[in-house]
């Protein structure tokens, strides 16, 4: 195989994250997310192990659908206390030197124009090691608690974050051209005013008239990553994203989901083998498959059931608390995540309610894999040679043991195959991915903003067109 296998480690400024109730056990950590020191040792022992990123989950609002209520979720830490991720890149930056820093941000809770200057921020001081992770949310709490009310319906939810993104793609790459900022002394002028750009947006959801405040940094556009797996999901993923996250247990479904996903791209332009796709899982390892099991068993016994159904019934929008433990899982339409009701629904397995606690109890709905340096190895090596993925965003089960014993044991087995990293590149992290420029490349849709005068002009003759052709329909239906 000649693929490189990719690890990204999948985190979240919370306790357990994937993993409800192991924060009980007593080598576990995550209690700790609220410490600095938590996360720069994290990202310290990261990149030892030559993982590409830190990719840092969040959720604005609550799982309060499981019993339709938020007891079990406060009662077993499920993904509440949470903190903001964002805070988190200046530290971990200055902990390492090449580990990339995904942050997961949403199109539905905050404005693009004051999000664009926070990523750029965050761009500027990690030195171009900044990822936004785009997410339109899926809790109805936390579009009640910043006065919408509700949820709007999952697909306009990315008609939105369409627009949010070409936002964001004008201020990023059009309103400060290259060599507009000049920090000449002797001349007393810092940047050249008329290389600096209104970006002149007017649109369905945002009017964002004015300048970006921020000077370009490293990467213009941070790396874009995107998790969507639903059909909407899926065609903005193509459109956008440069690395694209799938949560599916079954085999057949991710290879489907990774096809799908390199047409779609090709389709719109881009080269299929440029967008990374990285399916989620857990690794429990060990000397031994014995060994290994053994200590699956061990964290097995602090899971906890409510806990794991307080996620599942969040991310798929149904309470699993009306139903039995030996009732099946059934397809329903929902406003959540459409494709965790998709996923578990499809292929000739047929999940319990008690299984499917079980199973989301450690490192949620990707595959978990137990066994030996090299048993581990040669899933993932089938998984990647099998799905066409580029490699894995892992969880964890024990913060910080999961994530050493994947560095001490399968790092090292999967070098000896020649299938892994043994040194990073140098540059921004888009420059350390695909080993390019810092920026996004000439196919991405983001590109045509950098002239964003013309884009402007162009929008206005087309906004004027659409008008006359309006004006003329409405004077066509006036009567003779």
């Amino acid at each position: 195989m000649s693929k490189t296998i990719r690890f990204n480690a999948f985190e979240m400024n919370c306790v357990g994250h994937q993993s409800p109730g192991l924060w009980r056990h007593p080598r576990d950590r995550s209690w700790e997310y609220k410490d600095l020191e938590y996360w720069t040792d994290l990202a310290r022992l990261l990149e030892t192990g030559f993982f590409e990123s830190v990719f840092i989950a969040d959720v604005i609002g609550y799982y309060d659908v499981y019993k339709g209520n938020l007891d079990n979720a406060l009662r077993q830490g499920v993904q509440i206390p949470v903190n903001d991720p964002l805070q988190l890149a200046n530290p971990i930056a200055l902990a390492t030197k090449h580990l990339g820093i995904g942050i997961t941000a949403s199109t539905s809770f905050e404005h693009p124009y004051t999000f664009a200057r926070r990523l750029s921020t965050a761009d500027h001081h990690t030195k171009g090691r900044i990822g936004w992770n785009i997410v339109t949310s899926y809790l109805e709490s936390g579009a009640k608690n910043i006065s919408q009310g509700g949820l709007r319906s999952h697909d306009n939810r990315y008609d939105v974050a369409t627009e949010y993104v070409e936002v964001l793609y004008k201020l990023f790459e059009g309103s400060w051209e290259e060599g507009a900022v000049l920090r000449d002394k002797e001349r007393g002028v810092f940047a050249d005013p008329a290389k600096i750009h209104e970006i002149g947006h007017k649109g369905k959801y945002f009017d964002v008239p004015g300048y970006h405040l921020s000077e370009p940094s490293p990467q213009r556009t941070p790396v874009l990553f995107q998790a969507g797996a639903s059909g909407a999901g899926k065609q903005f993923a193509a459109g956008h994203a440069e690395c694209v996250f799938i949560s599916t247990p079954l085999k057949d479904a991710t290879r489907a989901y990774v096809a799908e996903i390199r047409k779609r791209a090709a389709e719109q332009g881009r080269d299929p083998k440029k967008v990374l796709i990285y399916a989620m899982a857990t690794i429990i390892v060990d000397d031994t498959d014995e060994k290994a099991q053994a200590k699956y068993r061990d964290y097995a016994n602090h899971a906890s059931y409510d806990g794991a159904l307080v996620l599942m019934s969040g991310w798929t929008g149904i309470d699993f608390g009306h139903y039995k433990p030996t009732d099946t899982v059934k397809k329903v339409k929902t406003n959540a995540i459409i494709s965790a009701v998709e996923h578990l629904a499809e292929g000739d397995k047929v999940w319990s309610i008690e299984e499917l606690a079980k199973w989301g109890g450690i490192g949620g709905l990707g595959p978990l894999f137990v066994g030996s340096p090299s048993t581990i190895a040669d899933l993932l090596q089938e998984w990647v040679e099998e799905t066409d993925i580029d490699g894995f965003n892992l969880a964890y089960a024990l913060a910080h043991d999961t994530f050493a014993d994947v560095i001490g044991y399968v790092v090292p087995e999967l070098q000896k195959r020649g299938v892994y990293a043994t040194q990073y590149r140098e540059g921004t992290l888009r420059e350390k991915l695909f080993g390019e420029g810092p920026y996004l490349p000439t196919n991405h849709p983001a590109h045509r903003f950098r002239d964003i005068e013309r884009v402007k002009r162009d929008e206005a003759a087309a906004q004027s067109a659409l008008s006359e052709g309006r004006a003329g329909a409405a004077r066509q239906s006036e009567p003779a």
